[in-house]
């Protein structure tokens, strides 16, 4: 077993919470492997200084095996395959903890990553939003992974929209890399280990809980594995604030979607734009172009245009008979497009989009659903039939 591998797994439980210690206790003496074995006094932190011996480094070659049997493994800071962008960070944790499916080259190397992030409680129009940038993203002609934290609200939105258009997603986490918090969401767990490119990573070693100290140093590792941080809602005390604090530090790009002044959950967003420490989301597509992944206007406007057209020639020549018989196409083509431009909108919202009577819509909606073009979940919200 890799010997500097052990110690860095050493260092990382002892100094976890203070990583730039470790890192200076590495740069003094060469080497991790080299700190335990000359053992050196910290002054200040003769706590902390009693546990650079073996016993840590037995602990931690236990670790490092059972890691291994679970179908995990640890990355170490001066490995090829730890992060580039978190080792250039002033604080880089000494070592992650990674579980997936693909090598850590295809979850950290081939694409750029951004974070997208955002409060728990998060409103119908953050959610809108949210999945509006993610499918931008996936229709750009450079396509990211998408960084979160797991977390209810936003994170969850960002994680499996991303599924749900092709894109991989690295899911940062509190705990240990052995267990999964919120714990109604290891089902998304599971599916982001499994999907290609994408992978659940911590630096928290093995059974470790998830107590609230432990989302400020998650939030770290967010900033610090992507190069741009977009943040969906955000409470003017929330964790999404913090992450964009620390992306400030390591000189990423940080973006926010504006939101209501008498809204809270938009209180965070719009104090970060007002304070010129993020740049206003105006569009999903202006969105991408900042982040260079080229938008790919064309593509989706042909979409749209072959969806309008299959939209009209499955009703136009016949009608669809009942209440929206006479002006059953263009009915049933507004209802459509209007899903299709609002992906997740309920039957109320699309009403009020359109300016169609609320019955009209639900007919509409029900007949484009039962031939494909729509699809609509247990909450009722629409979205475009999986052909589309």
């Amino acid at each position: 077993m890799n010997k500097e591998a052990i110690a860095c797994c050493a260092l990382n439980r002892i100094f976890g919470y203070n990583p730039v210690l470790a890192l200076d206790l590495i740069n003094t003496y060469g080497s991790a492997e080299e700190v335990f074995r000359i053992a050196p006094r910290i002054p200040g932190h003769d706590n902390l200084s009693d546990q650079i011996c073996q016993e840590s480094l037995d602990k931690a070659a236990r670790e490092l095996e059972s890691l291994q049997r679970i179908g995990c493994r640890f990355i170490h800071l001066g490995d090829d395959d730890y992060p580039t962008a978190l080792s250039q960070c002033d604080d880089p944790p000494v070592g992650i903890y990674l579980r997936g499916s693909s090598s850590p080259a295809e979850v950290f190397s081939l694409r750029p990553l951004v974070a997208i992030v955002g409060t728990r409680d998060v409103s119908p129009y953050g959610s809108v939003w949210c999945k509006k940038i993610v499918a931008a993203m996936a229709d750009a002609t450079v396509t990211p992974c998408i960084v979160s934290g797991l977390a209810f609200g936003v994170d969850a939105i960002a994680h499996s929209t991303a599924l749900e258009y092709g894109l991989p997603t690295i899911g940062v986490m509190a705990t240990g890399i052995d267990s999964v918090y919120p714990a109604r969401h290891r089902e998304l767990a599971s599916r982001i280990a499994g999907f290609p490119g994408s992978a659940l990573v911590t630096d928290y070693p093995l059974g470790t809980d998830p107590v609230a100290l432990n989302f400020v140093r998650r939030n770290r590792i967010i900033a610090g594995l992507a190069s741009s941080v977009t943040v969906i809602e955000s409470r003017k005390k929330g964790g999404s604030l913090m992450t964009a604090r620390y992306a400030c530090d390591y000189n990423r790009d940080v973006f926010a979607v504006p939101g209501r002044l008498d809204d809270v959950r938009s209180s965070g967003c719009n104090s970060l734009i007002s304070a010129h420490m993020a740049e206003i989301v105006t569009s999903p597509e202006e969105l991408v172009e900042k982040l260079g992944l080229m938008p790919r206007a064309r593509r989706k406007l042909d979409r749209r245009s072959a969806f309008s057209k299959a939209i009209l020639a499955r009703y136009g020549a016949a009608g669809t008979g009942g209440a929206v018989a006479g002006t059953g196409a263009a009915a049933m083509e507004t209802v459509g497009l209007c899903v299709f431009d609002n992906p997740g909108v309920g039957f109320a919202e699309i009403a009020a989009l359109t300016s169609l009577p609320y019955a009209t819509v639900l007919e509409c909606a029900g007949i484009l659903e039962a031939d494909g073009f729509l699809a609509t979940d247990l909450l009722q919200r629409c979205s475009v039939g999986a052909r589309w």
